[in-house]
């Protein structure tokens, strides 16, 4: 079983202490959490969006369905207010304007399959990927961060973990966190690859 669901979207995982509790929905989540207060669970529990590893606050109080129907009216929300900053987004469509080069670098982009205006949508396409895999990145980054800081922070190797997490040193970063308890090292693992390696939950 891996440490993180199939997709992360709307997703969290809750850990009781450095136990991984509960993975899935946030219904699904709430559900499994609220069973183990009232058995009596005494380890902290924390809940975290596995998208941003930002902790979710739950409001546990009340029977089961008071649970089920708060985290209802919260998706709720949710849902009403993506809608509302996806409505009036334009459409996309091509625009000509005027692109001023040297005669090398019209003389370059006549060479090229296709034109002028194929080579330099190619060109712009290579590089939004390249600055887009370089942000995925440092956002994978700083949610593996987030995470780690809140259940990792006081374990040993921390510090060393963070560094190597950083610099991108996944090897080393392994070796850093090998003696962790294994739950919140896979966890951090699995948020370090965006969310994607080891999903066969």
């Amino acid at each position: 079983m891996s440490p993180g669901p199939a997709a992360a979207t709307n997703t969290c995982t809750a850990f009781a202490g450095h136990a991984r509790l509960a993975s899935g929905s946030l219904s699904e989540v709430a559900s499994r959490v609220k069973v183990a207060i009232d058995q009596g669970e005494q380890r902290t529990i924390l809940i975290f969006d596995d998208v941003t590893a930002r902790q979710v606050e739950l409001d546990l109080r009340g029977t089961m369905q008071d649970v089920l129907a708060r985290v209802g009216q919260r998706g709720t929300q949710v849902e009403s207010a993506r809608a509302a900053r996806k409505v009036g987004r334009p459409k996309l469509g091509v625009v000509g304007r005027e692109v001023t080069l040297l005669p090398r670098h019209w003389d370059w982009l006549a060479e090229q399959p296709g034109g002028a205006s194929v080579a330099l949508r190619k060109l712009i396409d290579a590089e939004r990927k390249s600055r887009d895999f370089r942000e995925l990145e440092r956002k994978s980054q700083e949610v593996t961060y987030r995470f780690m800081s809140a259940l990792a922070g006081n374990l040993p190797g921390f510090d060393d973990a963070s560094r190597a997490l950083f610099a991108g040193n996944r090897e080393a970063f392994a070796e850093a966190a090998e003696a962790w308890p294994a739950d919140v090292r896979d966890h951090t693992r699995w948020l370090m690859t965006g969310g994607t390696a080891g999903d066969d939950k």
